[in-house]
């Protein structure tokens, strides 16, 4: 098969993006590079594609653009239920009885990589039903698409995008929209979200839980590890971490503890 880039074009977009984002692309996942490579130039009305790679050199906001092409914002309400299993029933009650030691009435959740909203929602959801009322819950969102942010902030979903909410939630924390549902802002003001690169420090402090999943598999290993770090310093003394059921801290140089709970695994911090 012909090759959209040669081999020299390909390694200075690689280097590019993985030195903007910690994305890596290989010979493996080439062509999802060079397909939106393709579609950014027929946009612009472009053909020399040096010269869109001179273009995104100068200008940050096409840079972010093309960032954003490149990266998957496969997701959904309640994804991979046994990690909520493991939200409602193990992680909740060990920071509850943490928290109700130290009078700390805030919780705070960090969910890195969010698309388009469906996570931190069901996050917020699990909260308000689970926490006492008197709990300030601050869910916060957080990606590298500007496109899925926006429709993470509207809070409106079709109904093909509603499928695996409990019945329970979708009775009391949404509203029925044209030919789907609105959040209602009962959650919407638990939840913001902001565009934020993993391979810089974020603004976070004090974290009790951070879901990023299914992100650091696109990294390589350095990129993997410093994302990791960058959560510890974040994350208060008695914390947790999810991470996809496919990705491991496994080999990695990190202080975090693995925990194996009776629905999944997830890591700890506690100091």
């Amino acid at each position: 098969m012909e090759k959209y880039l040669n081999d020299r074009e390909f390694e200075k977009f690689k280097s590019l993006i993985y030195n903007e984002s910690g994305i890596n692309f290989s010979d493996s996942n080439r062509t999802i590079l060079e397909s939106r490579l393709k579609e950014r130039l027929r946009r612009l009305n472009l053909s020399d594609v040096m010269q869109y790679y001179s273009i995104i050199l100068k200008d940050r906001e096409e840079l972010k653009i093309l960032l954003d092409s490149v990266t998957t914002n496969l997701t959904r309400f309640f994804r991979n239920i046994p990690h909520f299993k493991t939200l409602e029933n193990y992680v909740i009650p060990e920071i509850l009885t943490y928290k109700k030691k130290s009078g700390n009435k805030y919780f705070r959740v960090w969910s890195a990589g969010c698309s388009t909203g469906e996570e931190p929602y069901s996050i917020a959801m699990v909260l308000k039903d689970k926490l006492p009322p008197e709990f300030i819950i601050e869910v916060t969102g957080s990606d590298l698409s500007l496109t899925s942010l926006m429709t993470a902030k509207e809070g409106y979903y079709p109904d093909s995008r509603i499928n695996g909410i409990p019945g329970k939630y979708l009775d009391r924390f949404f509203e029925t929209k044209r030919e789907g549902y609105q959040i209602k802002q009962e959650i919407k003001g638990m939840v913001k979200f902001d565009y934020h690169n993993l391979k810089f420090e974020s603004n976070l402090m004090n974290l009790d839980i951070v879901f990023c999943r299914n992100v650091i598999i696109y990294f390589d290993k350095t990129a993997q590890e410093s994302v990791i770090n960058r959560f510890w310093n974040v994350m208060t003394g008695h914390s947790y971490l999810f991470i996809g059921h496919s990705e491991s801290l496994f080999g990695m140089n990190t202080k975090f503890e693995f925990v194996k709970t009776g629905w999944a695994t997830i890591y700890r911090k506690f100091v």
